[in-house]
């Protein structure tokens, strides 16, 4: 079993109703958790299926991301806000022409 697994696994942001407000669901345990500790209710269709499918993921019978998708449709499903967390790499910096840009303004 594969609790934390990552891979494929795009972060999801969740707005909630009560404690915790904002939760970031990054693994197959955060997304188990929050489905069973957080979620508003129990009986909805989509939620169903994105149970089953948080268990088929973490035993490794489909894909982080096919879950994921089942996930966000139980999640506008319940009313829930979801945002997809993109993490974009810092900008690409030259230290020395910005060094050199600096120093020679004071010169």
């Amino acid at each position: 079993m594969d609790w934390d697994a990552t891979s494929a696994f795009t972060p999801i942001g969740l707005t909630l109703r009560g404690r915790p407000v904002h939760r970031i669901v990054r693994t197959l345990g955060d997304a188990a958790y929050v489905l069973l500790k957080d979620w508003p209710f129990d009986d909805g269709e989509e939620y169903i299926t994105a149970v089953k499918a948080c268990v088929d993921a973490i035993s490794g019978q489909i894909a982080a991301e096919q879950f994921r998708d089942a996930f966000l449709r139980a999640a506008d499903e319940a009313g829930i806000t979801a945002l997809t967390v993109v993490e974009e790499p810092a900008p690409e910096r030259r230290p020395d022409a910005s060094r050199r840009a600096c120093s020679d303004r004071y010169r």
